[in-house]
């Protein structure tokens, strides 16, 4: 997403620009509630798939549920690989 702000998902609706570069659209594809954290599967174009660990206090003030669009925010300064 090269304009980094997004419009949706905020009150009133207000352009939010943000810092991070990496902006990911996708749909929720599924949420794997836990005792204290869920995991949460964010299914991208192409049929990519990223998987992000929240709180689920933060499930419910997204409102998330199944089939919602949803934008996945990155911001690394570091990424860690491993290779046999």
């Amino acid at each position: 997403m090269r304009d980094r702000s997004l419009s949706q998902g905020f009150e009133g609706g207000e352009r939010v620009k943000l810092s991070a570069r990496n902006v990911l659209k996708g749909k929720m594809k599924n949420i794997r509630e836990g005792t204290v954290n869920s995991e949460v599967i964010v299914q991208l174009a192409g049929g990519l798939e990223l998987v992000s660990i929240i709180t689920k206090p933060s499930i419910d003030n997204l409102n998330l549920k199944e089939g919602n669009d949803i934008y996945a925010i990155i911001k690394a300064t570091n990424i860690i690989l491993g290779a046999d």
